[in-house]
């Protein structure tokens, strides 16, 4: 355990921050999982309207350092080549 005033701090920030890096990390896997359960079923439509919020989670988990710039991107990229290339011919 902690000792000093600062490490102290210190500590309940990393819970804090824990916690919400946590909740962003669900938020995109969850959406991730939707996306791809809509495009399993063929509900294509549905699956591309939900990609922006998919794009949401991905930059706000980046731009807070739960994930990197360019995993963001990656992933981005891979689900939507993954809900166009399963679309209806």
């Amino acid at each position: 355990m902690p000792i000093t005033k600062s490490a102290k701090k210190a500590l309940r920030q990393n819970i804090r921050r824990k916690k919400r890096n946590i909740q962003k990390k669900k938020n995109f896997k969850d959406l991730v999982k939707k996306v791809k359960t809509l495009v399993s079923q063929k509900k294509i439509e549905e699956a591309k309207k939900i990609l922006p919020q998919v794009y949401k989670a991905f930059d706000k988990a980046a731009k807070t350092g739960v994930i990197k710039k360019n995993t963001a991107a990656r992933k981005k990229s891979r689900i939507t080549i993954f809900v166009n290339k399963n679309k209806p011919a």
